[in-house]
């Protein structure tokens, strides 16, 4: 894909110069005469890299720096100074205000492209990182990583917690080559991790053949429990349109659970407590095709969704408990 560059000054001759110089090595530019136009510009096409003169009718280029570091949209986008100031207070403030490199006017073409080659790849880069972090943790914790916040640990008071399970996975394991048996899950899975994003809830992470999601982390919501019964409930359609001979058991309860990142070379966010226990066992004690729910998620659901009373069963470590199999919405 062609990088753009977004070229901000307010000297025809220079823009003229910026531009035959990066359009001449591939680069897409685009320019505005003052800083004002420029933050206009950045309003409408999102460049990969900025060069900013200083020195600006209107408002100057620190402060088009500013507001553009300051604006949550824009702030990846690296800033590049290309200025006749070069006093070393002048270099600094273009550093404090967030600019990545400072280029003296009159500049080589060489060196220029090569500042801008340099972090043209280190935003690449940086978005690949950010990438592969989003692919292990969620959004929000992953940015208070970033920002070097450490130990991060909290406790949710209402939070749904789901569990699946592929039902005649093993003896199907048994007759797939281990190519066919990895690209099966990955199907399955990444069908469950549309499903999630579409309703808003948290994946937590995959053993073997069993999936782990969450409604209302690691921030709260309301209606995440609804939101968590409908893609259990979706999850079930998936596995069911696949064909492969698979069936899928699930079980969700709600309640309090503690959430957070372990690990140091390879992160985690993983969640603990008796809700995430419990569900664990509903889906273990519950059947083929079906979302096994607690009584206490049959009751939050009522008037929503139609649920069906299974009976009294003996829970591990919760000794017995009524439970509920989930149905559908209602009007379903």
């Amino acid at each position: 894909m062609t990088e753009r560059i977004l070229v901000i000054d307010d000297a025809p001759e220079n823009l003229q110069a910026i531009s035959t110089i990066l359009r001449a090595e591939g680069y897409q530019v685009v320019v505005a005469t003052d800083g004002t136009r420029g933050l206009d510009v950045l309003g409408k096409v999102l460049p990969d890299l900025l060069l900013l003169d200083v020195l600006m009718p209107g408002i100057d280029g620190y402060e088009v720096c500013r507001r553009i570091k300051a604006n949550r949209d824009w702030a990846s986008v690296p800033i590049i100074f290309l200025t006749g100031k070069t006093g070393t207070e002048d270099v600094v403030r273009g550093f404090e205000v967030g600019a990545v490199d400072y280029v003296a006017k009159p500049f080589a073409a060489h060196e220029l492209l090569a500042r801008v080659r340099t972090h043209l790849e280190l935003a690449r880069l940086h978005r690949e990182n950010s990438r592969l972090l989003l692919n292990v943790l969620p959004a929000q914790i992953a940015e208070r990583l970033k920002k070097g916040e450490g130990g991060v640990a909290e406790r949710f008071d209402d939070v749904s917690v789901l569990f699946t399970d592929m039902v005649g996975f093993t003896p199907l394991s048994t007759k797939l080559s281990p190519s066919e048996l990895v690209a099966l899950l990955n199907r399955v899975f990444s069908a469950f991790d549309e499903v999630c994003d579409r309703h808003g809830v948290e994946k937590i992470k995959t053993i073997g053949d069993a999936y782990m999601a969450v409604g209302g982390l690691p921030e709260p919501r309301a209606g995440h429990l609804e939101a968590l019964a409908s893609a259990a409930l979706e999850m079930l359609d998936v596995v069911r349109d696949l064909g492969s001979g698979l069936t899928m058991r699930a079980g969700i309860h709600v309640g309090s659970v503690v959430a957070g990142v372990i690990g140091i070379r390879k992160f985690s966010y993983d969640v603990w407590g008796d809700t995430v226990n419990t569900a664990s066992r509903l889906e273990h004690h519950g059947e083929a095709g079906r979302v096994h729910v607690s009584a206490l998620v049959a009751e939050r659901l009522a008037g929503q969704f139609r649920c069906e009373l299974r009976g009294d069963i003996e829970l591990k470590g919760r000794g017995s408990m009524q439970t509920h199999f989930l149905l559908g919405p209602l009007g379903n």
